[in-house]
């Protein structure tokens, strides 16, 4: 039997199967199946998203991003019997699934054995112009063993790529065979969690030592980032960014390399998503929210990530008016600005151009720019500049002429 209810993500404790809306707007799956005596034998939460690249018509190649998990169903999930392991299986959006099979190694222990992901390039919708129509499936061997009464925990972001498929996992607990229908607290960590989990030694001074400069960084690589939901693309982003921390008085300043960059997104009428990961970010979320029912602006920043000395970095602020636009349009600053989420964290961008809502057959709609890129502006300025020099130089020369023609009648 299956469970499921709406909730919120972090922390809900609910044992059941749930699709919701978290405080960064993002999609979690949560899941409790019981066998006959209502017993659970199944329990998972996790958090997933896919990148697809396909070919189009004319040849070239597009890639979507499928996190919007709201219409999903659970068909086929089950514990397992004496013949076949236990098995999760989702449906969502038109023709995706996803399935995860587990296996018992021994008494002592199972195993996440295999998953697979497969999707339906008929949808013209989701893959527009797709060259190769059909149900393609692609199908990774992961082969985790985690002792049998324990629960596999994994925060971090995991990646399965494979053709052209990039899987994306974090915020993973799941635990197979659930001993006595009663959910284990003893947990099985991923190998990147426990890398995380080390303390870094901190060595007592008596001296407060000063704040660092960090070295200029070059100009960061632009990214192009979207969000596609069950209507197509409903976000768009081009932008390079480039980070300034400042942690226990050391200052630093990163460049995020969008080709080693993750992102995923939701949409919805009056708010919108987009999030950004790494191997050293878990997550860096722009929220947009709507205005006044005509204008949108970035409302709050969300920010997790992994410092060189081991340590984590966290930062939110959702207070923030940033990149305001008309509704319908894109906003766009191609001059270096500086979004200033906290006095500890600040991000920079470059090249910058957004539409969170209202995005028409995948492209941006006219822009409207920032005041920094407006050198209409100048023009009244360096002619204002100017006239008040020749005015000056005319003043001085005025003066110049009057003093020497003084002097010249005191000769005489």
């Amino acid at each position: 039997m299956v469970c499921f209810r709406l909730a919120p993500v972090p922390g809900s404790g609910l044992l059941l199967l749930c699709l919701v809306l978290g405080a960064v707007s993002s999609y979690a799956l949560e899941l409790n199946l019981t066998d006959s005596e209502n017993a659970t034998c199944l329990y998972a939460k996790w958090e997933m998203n896919f990148t697809i690249r396909y070919e189009t018509t004319d040849k070239h190649n597009k890639t979507v991003t499928i996190s919007d998990l709201g219409a999903a169903k659970y068909n086929g999930s089950s514990c397992g019997d004496d013949q076949n392991g236990p098995k999760i299986a989702v449906q969502f959006g038109s023709g995706f699934s996803w399935i995860v099979n587990f296996t018992q190694e021994e008494t002592s222990s199972y195993s996440i054995d295999s998953i697979s992901f497969s999707y339906n390039t008929n949808d013209s919708t989701t893959f527009p112009d797709a060259k190769e129509k059909g149900v393609f499936t692609v199908s990774d061997h992961v082969a985790v063993r985690v002792p049998l009464n324990d629960i596999f925990r994994c925060n971090s972001l995991l990646t399965l790529g494979k053709n052209d498929v990039v899987q994306h996992y974090w915020d993973v607990h799941v635990q197979a065979f659930v001993q006595n229908g009663t959910v284990s607290t003893k947990e099985f960590l991923c190998d990147k969690d426990k890398t995380l989990t080390t303390v870094v030694p901190i060595v007592p001074t008596t001296v407060p030592s000063p704040t660092t400069t960090p070295s200029p960084k070059e100009k960061p690589e632009v990214g192009s980032y979207s969000v596609v939901n069950s209507n197509g693309t409903c976000l768009l982003a081009t932008m390079g960014l480039q980070l300034n921390i400042t942690h226990d008085k050391v200052a630093s300043v990163i460049n995020i390399n969008p080709n080693t960059t993750n992102f995923t997104g939701s949409c919805h009428p009056q708010t919108a998503l987009l999030r950004l990961s790494s191997s050293s970010i878990k997550y860096l979320d722009f929220v947009f929210a709507v205005k006044n029912e005509n204008r949108f602006y970035l409302k709050e920043v969300n920010v997790s990530m992994y410092l060189v000395n081991g340590s984590v970095f966290s930062i939110a602020n959702n207070n923030l008016s940033y990149w305001d636009a008309p509704l319908g349009s894109s906003y766009m600053c191609n001059k270096e600005q500086t979004v200033s989420v906290s006095g500890a964290f600040q991000i920079n961008t470059f090249d910058l151009r957004v539409q969170p809502f209202n995005v028409m057959e995948g492209k941006y709609s006219t822009a409207q720019e920032c005041s920094l890129d407006d050198d209409t502006i100048l023009i009244p300025i360096i002619v204002g500049a100017g006239l008040s020099g020749l005015i000056i130089v005319i003043v001085i020369a005025y003066l110049i002429g009057r003093r020497k023609s003084y002097a010249g009648y005191q000769t005489l």
